[in-house]
């Protein structure tokens, strides 16, 4: 349960229980009936620039935001943020992206929403230190609650669970 290494022993034997009884997946379907209607990567852009604009006003326009179908989950990362930094004439220019896995193009809104806030945090906080998850829950007031399901429903894929809301993509594959 690689997802769930970080969290209380106690917590990791009540989803081993679940994953025994076979009830992971059906708890969280239960929890989150209807996945986000964000599907292109034009429609991600806007979606994002709609949270840094609520947010994050005085932060930097992003360049490029999409769906990343080389991101692998299961190895690397939920979505990710870079900036590049580059020398034109006399002056330091940076072009800013957001990329999130494919995996998520069918899930809740609210785990979107999440992998979204955590990616702009990014922006003004490096590290995961406790002025990020700040201004995570500010941008995200069920932030932590969010993080656990989507850990949950990762732990359900990794162990061989059905996709809860979609068949037409591989989470496994890069």
């Amino acid at each position: 349960m690689r997802y769930l290494s970080g969290y209380a022993p106690t917590l990791q034997a009540q989803v081993q229980q679940l994953i025994a009884d076979d009830g992971l997946g059906a708890l969280l379907k239960n929890r989150y009936t209807e996945v986000h209607t964000v599907r292109t990567d034009r429609a991600l852009y806007d979606y994002v620039n709609a949270l840094r604009g609520e947010f994050m006003r005085n932060a930097p326009p992003l360049a490029k935001v999409m769906f990343d179908n080389k991101l692998h989950v299961i190895r690397n990362a939920l979505g990710t943020h870079t900036t590049v930094s580059r020398v034109q004439g006399g002056k330091l220019k940076a072009k800013r992206e957001i990329r999130v896995a494919s995996l998520f193009k069918e899930v809740p809104e609210g785990w979107l929403r999440m992998i979204v806030v955590h990616e702009l945090a990014h922006m003004k906080e490096r590290d995961h230190d406790k002025a990020f998850y700040s201004l995570c829950t500010h941008m995200e007031p069920d932030y932590h609650r969010l993080e656990l399901d989507l850990r949950l429903y990762l732990t359900h894929l990794e162990g061989g669970g059905a996709r809860l809301w979609s068949t037409d993509l591989d989470p496994l594959k890069p």
